[in-house]
């Protein structure tokens, strides 16, 4: 009898494996306990945000200032959109050739560009998830503390523009990882670079006065000051500022921000210190400088990222 018994399992569609990989990574990175106590911090200090100022008008019995403006201006600073990039991405490849367990991952039916996208999305699930979170929670501390709201349309465009900075910093941390294949690795270089670049710049602002060129690098940038109908705000024209900055073009597309040197000069024993004016860019050019260096840079990293692990010996 030449009947066959069909017994092959049908293979499961791409999307399926695809987000099983997906998958595997969340539910990696929710069970990490760094993660964890990141966004538990993270929470602490929005809260104390607009907690502080409760108990300092109780303690002063003065009432506190309405800032319709608050929600609109809230962001994760620079330090805070480089340790979630760090917990998300720190050991999501790396660990997986430290403890062994990349080879049962690829012994399954998945290629290792899926893995490797897989991987990608799940950061990117992640860190969408919790800054959303973050961002509604400064919408209603911000709303019930300092009352009504203004522009409140904007403020998924600082959600985009602090997703995409953060995402830079995960480029750079996962293409240290896979070209490592060490954990304690990627987390030192990774500390190095963003410490390395925020003193450098800041030492080059100070004794070289700023310059455009800052604004290259990962991080903050150079410093500078804008003019607004509601008066002068702190520009940073780094790729740490994008959310910011994209609401601050959208508000003012025609405003001009303006570039001090510190000048220290002795005048007889005491040093006198003075502000020199630099040079001036439009709030237009800083913005989508910022944004096309983030994204030029994210692409750059992953692709040596994709290269390596793709590449990478596995050893079982």
């Amino acid at each position: 009898m030449n009947t066959r018994t069909s017994t092959r399992r049908r293979r499961p569609s791409w999307f399926i494996r695809f987000w099983a990989v997906v998958r595997y990574e969340m539910l990696w990175n929710i069970r990490k306990k760094k993660f964890l106590g990141l966004v538990i911090v993270a929470f602490a200090l929005a809260t104390l945000i607009w907690v502080l100022p409760i108990v300092s008008s109780n303690a002063t019995d003065q009432p506190i200032e309405a800032d319709p403006d608050f929600a609109v201006n809230f962001a994760i600073p620079g330090i805070g959109l480089f340790l979630f990039a760090l917990i998300t991405a720190m050991n999501s490849f790396s660990s997986e050739f430290e403890s062994g367990t990349v080879v049962p991952l690829l012994t399954k039916p998945v290629s290792r560009t899926m893995v490797f996208l897989g991987k990608l999305l799940a950061a990117l699930i992640i860190i969408l998830f919790t800054y959303t979170i973050l961002f509604v929670y400064g919408i209603i501390g911000g709303t019930l503390v300092y009352g009504s709201q203004n522009n409140l349309h904007l403020v998924p465009i600082g959600l985009f523009g602090n997703i995409l900075s953060t995402f830079l910093w995960v480029a750079i941390i996962i293409a240290a990882g896979t070209l490592s294949k060490s954990t304690i690795i990627s987390a030192l270089v990774a500390f190095g670079l963003f410490f390395g670049l925020l003193f450098a710049v800041q030492i080059i602002s100070v004794l070289a006065g700023p310059s455009p060129i800052l604004n290259y690098v990962p991080g903050s940038g150079a410093s500078g000051k804008m003019m607004t109908p509601q008066g002068q705000i702190d520009i940073g024209a780094g790729t740490d500022n994008i959310g910011v900055n994209m609401i601050n073009y959208v508000l003012y597309p025609s405003a001009n921000v303006d570039f001090n040197m510190t000048r220290i000069e002795l005048q007889g024993n005491q040093p006198l210190i003075t502000q020199v004016f630099a040079y001036s860019e439009p709030i237009s050019l800083i913005t989508s400088r910022s944004v096309v260096t983030t994204i030029v840079y994210t692409i750059v990293f992953l692709f040596i990222a994709w290269i390596a692990f793709k590449w990478a010996q596995i050893l079982e």
